[in-house]
């Protein structure tokens, strides 16, 4: 009886367990579709890593000329602004060596001068070694007719042997004076003609000597302009090593410049993760420094040609019989606001949660147009050459005197040469 009882109990009592759990196996069941719905409507089209870091350009200052440090006018963390000075170093050796070459500017422009003016001195020597010639021609001439009237007045008996002996040694000895002024002409010329192949086709100002001489000046008064050191970005001062009174070289890093409005995020992201990453994908990104309150939007720019490991000062050797596969890392270069970064400031190297979308699979993995701008600028080292030339140019002035005038006259007396050498030949 009772075991009767208690039979018709059980089924009654189980029930409700039955309908617990299979209720929970419901709310499982929809969780479970929910979620799978939510990853196929949603979370697959997006990716995450934790392995993110905020990446910059460090910007290192570096001597072109070798010197003392006199002044530092920038200290660790402090803001500058692009062409101010930070180093200043000892301009007494750049200033003695651009004296130097100001001296031998003006040494060359004297004697480039001299060239010059040796041109009309020469011109008039082969004028006068023409005429020269001219009147040993003629005396030539008449000792010839003098010789030759004697020698038809000899069979008659009115000259004797001795006058025209006489008369043939005064028509070899003119000649022989004919002959040695000829080759004096000849020589004036040559000499001349050298002296014109180093002034033909230029004037005093711009003769190859002159210009070298320039150049050098230029070269000295670059070095003196370069004893400023200037800040080549606006950015802050980081990693200053240079002390004052130190002697440093040229390339020597004496700080570095970080330029806060210009940087970006560097994710890491599992090699399983690129599939579906393109160029141009938008990014939301968190910072460990100002955590989930502050959001940033960002776009991929551009994804590494490498792991990780495989750029790493040690790489490591797979090829060895101890060899555990690891999943491999690739940095995706990710661009940020400009004007989200002005409103909350990252630094070089903080920590950052990257999510990307990639929903939009239309662009590219990987670029294949060369970039149309330089990726920096700066005009910091345009030193002007204006100061420069017009040092040069009041050297020259001043050294010069009438070089072009004696030009002219040496080109004048040219002219008069020529004419002199037309008339000796007819």
């Amino acid at each position: 009886m009772s075991s009767a009882v208690t039979e018709n109990r059980n089924p009654n009592s189980s029930r409700p367990r039955r309908v617990a759990l299979a209720a929970l196996a419901g709310v499982f069941s929809l969780a479970a579709l929910g979620y799978g719905v939510y990853w196929y409507l949603f979370d697959r089209h997006y990716e995450s890593t934790d392995n993110a870091y905020v990446a910059g350009n460090l910007v290192q200052i570096t001597p072109q000329v070798g010197g003392t440090v006199l002044a530092i006018e920038a200290d660790e963390t402090d803001f500058v602004r692009a062409g101010q000075p930070l180093v200043k170093l000892d301009p007494a050796d750049a200033k003695v060596a651009l004296e130097q070459a100001q001296a031998q500017l003006a040494q060359t422009v004297r004697e480039v001068r001299t060239l010059y003016a040796n041109n009309a001195s020469q011109a008039a020597a082969v004028a006068l070694r023409d005429a020269e010639v001219v009147k040993a021609k003629s005396d030539v001439a008449k000792a010839q007719d003098d010789l030759a009237r004697r020698q038809s007045l000899a069979s008659t008996g009115a000259v004797s042997d001795e006058e025209i002996q006489h008369a043939a040694t005064a028509y070899a000895n003119a000649k022989s004076a004919l002959a040695a002024a000829q080759a004096a002409a000849n020589a004036a010329r040559e000499q001349l003609a050298a002296n014109q192949a180093l002034t033909a086709g230029t004037t005093p100002e711009n003769h190859p000597n002159v210009l070298r001489a320039a150049a050098r000046v230029r070269e000295a008064y670059l070095a003196l302009s370069r004893v400023e050191l200037p800040a080549p970005v606006t950015g802050y001062v980081a990693k200053r090593s240079v002390q004052v009174g130190s002697r440093v070289q040229v390339g020597a890093p004496l700080m570095s410049i970080v330029p806060l409005n210009h940087v970006w995020v560097e994710a890491n992201f599992k090699e399983v993760q690129l599939r579906n990453m393109r160029i141009g994908q938008p990014v939301t990104l968190t910072a460990d420094l100002y955590g989930g309150r502050v959001e940033y939007h960002g776009t991929i720019e551009g994804l590494g040609i490498g792991t990780g490991a495989a750029f790493a000062l040690l790489p490591a050797q797979n090829a060895t019989g101890n060899w555990i596969k690891v999943v491999q890392r690739v940095p995706v270069r990710v661009a940020l606001d400009p004007r989200e970064l002005a409103a909350h400031p990252l630094r070089i190297g903080l920590s950052m949660e990257a999510t990307v979308d990639v929903a939009d699979r239309s662009g590219k993995m990987l670029a294949d147009v060369p970039p149309t701008q330089p990726a920096a600028t700066t005009e910091a080292f345009a030193t002007s050459s204006r100061a420069a030339d017009a040092m040069i140019d009041r050297i020259i002035a001043a050294n010069l005197g009438h070089a072009i005038g004696a030009h002219k006259t040496a080109q004048a007396s040219g002219r008069l040469a020529r004419h002199a050498q037309t008339t000796a030949l007819d």
